[in-house]
């Protein structure tokens, strides 16, 4: 049997045993059950429906929490049970999860048994021992310290059988699964139970006026949050719309991006990679061919195609398109070396300033006189440079100033 049969097998179990003892037994503590009960199936009616998240419901969570640990009311003590607790939450969580499970967009089976079993963990380990008075001396800090002791253990537990599910649906490594888990208990987790620990205390001193003021925070909490998870995925939209590119300019083949994600992905769970590495190297994997885009021609096929030979001993300028290969190694007309050279208008611009030096003109000149040198106070050094420059109009001229201008001469 798999994990996955196991774990739905024991919350149905559960369910089912605690719900023949309630009904055997009858619901004690009414008025406190029907307000948690709303609680619980308020925060399914918000829950998540977009990407999936590690906390779909946190206020359904926190109410279902909260009503696990509550020992009195307004100063009262409550004599619920955990079979009472257990059938209260599963009933709430379903009537709220209705319009989520009609339209099918969550997961409902897997949130619904992860929910009945930490919930049942919860209540099992603080419900009996309450009832029977194991707590009256424990006041203050003790107490609160006890709730929050017992919150990190459900938390725990709630994080194994969410790795244990997504192992056994996706098959990926348990390790990363478990690690991303534990570190999503850091954020929205840990304001899930502290809210939780808070409402049972607030409860048992105030009554239940104190779960309105109390799930308050939580809600602005999870509107923060479901923004912050929007920005996060229109970021990734635009990170695959760019990876496109490549795609509609025809230098890479259709759907060439998202293969190699995949592959990446696929490579990075194997190596145990846990969540934020799997989206760099997602992110790395769209983008690898993003600078593709600075060839002068697309290549037939791709630009991962095999690019056409060369004859040889052909020249550069007649080898044909110049498919797959920048603009500034492309061959020039003055260049027979084969070697790159600078793009037209930076080799125009460095052709003027040569010919201008060599006249005495262009910028700089008045400081070209004034200084010791070539181009400075030896004006029959700068005749003998006009001589040597005149008639010179040939390539020869011009790729001799092409080499200047990459070695860096003639830029001014």
């Amino acid at each position: 049997m798999t994990a996955l049969r196991l774990i739905h097998a024991s919350a149905a179990l559960t369910a089912a045993a605690s719900l023949a003892v309630t009904l055997w037994t009858g619901i004690a503590d009414r008025g406190v059950g029907l307000a948690f009960g709303v609680l619980i199936a308020v925060g399914e009616l918000t829950r998540w429906s977009g990407a999936q998240v590690r906390q779909a419901a946190p206020l359904g969570t926190a109410g279902s929490l909260s009503y696990a640990l509550l020992g009195a009311d307004a100063g009262h003590p409550t004599h619920h049970d955990a079979p009472q607790v257990v059938t209260i939450v599963l009933a709430a969580s379903l009537l709220g999860g209705v319009p989520h499970i009609w339209c099918g967009r969550t997961p409902t089976l897997d949130h619904l048994a992860r929910r009945v079993l930490s919930v049942g963990f919860a209540a099992v380990c603080f419900q009996p021992l309450y009832n029977k008075g194991a707590f009256e001396s424990w006041n203050g800090a003790a107490y609160a310290l006890l709730l929050v002791a017992l919150l990190v253990l459900t938390a725990l537990c709630d994080a194994l059988l969410a790795a244990a599910l997504a192992h056994s649906r996706t098959h990926w490594p348990f390790g990363p699964l478990l690690r991303d888990e534990l570190r999503g208990l850091l954020g929205i987790g840990s304001a899930v139970c502290s809210t939780g620990a808070v409402m049972a205390l607030a409860v048992a001193v105030v009554g239940l006026w104190a779960l309105p003021v109390f799930c308050l925070p939580l809600l602005l909490a999870q509107l923060s949050v479901r923004r912050y998870a929007a920005v996060r995925a229109t970021y990734r939209q635009t990170i695959a719309s760019l990876a496109r590119a490549t795609e509609i300019a025809g230098y890479t083949p259709t759907g060439h991006a998202r293969r190699v994600a995949a592959l990446s992905l696929a490579v990075g769970r194997d190596l145990g990679l846990s969540g934020p590495g799997l989206t760099v190297l997602e992110y790395a994997a769209l983008m690898h061919d993003i600078g593709q885009l600075s060839l002068v021609d697309p290549v037939p096929a791709g630009a991962t195609a095999a690019l056409p030979r060369r004859s040889s001993g052909a020249s550069p300028c007649s080898a044909g398109p110049s498919y797959g290969r920048p603009a500034w190694t492309r061959p020039s007309p003055w260049s027979w070396s084969g070697r790159p050279t600078l793009p037209g208008a930076a080799a125009g611009r460095a052709d003027r300033q040569g010919r201008q030096r060599l006249r005495g003109e262009g910028p700089g000149r008045r400081a070209r006189r004034a200084a010791p040198g070539p181009g400075g106070a030896a004006p029959g050094h700068r005749r003998r440079l006009r001589s040597r420059g005149r008639g010179v109009a040939g390539p020869g001229s011009l790729q001799g100033l092409s080499d200047a201008a990459r070695g860096g001469v003639t830029h001014g």
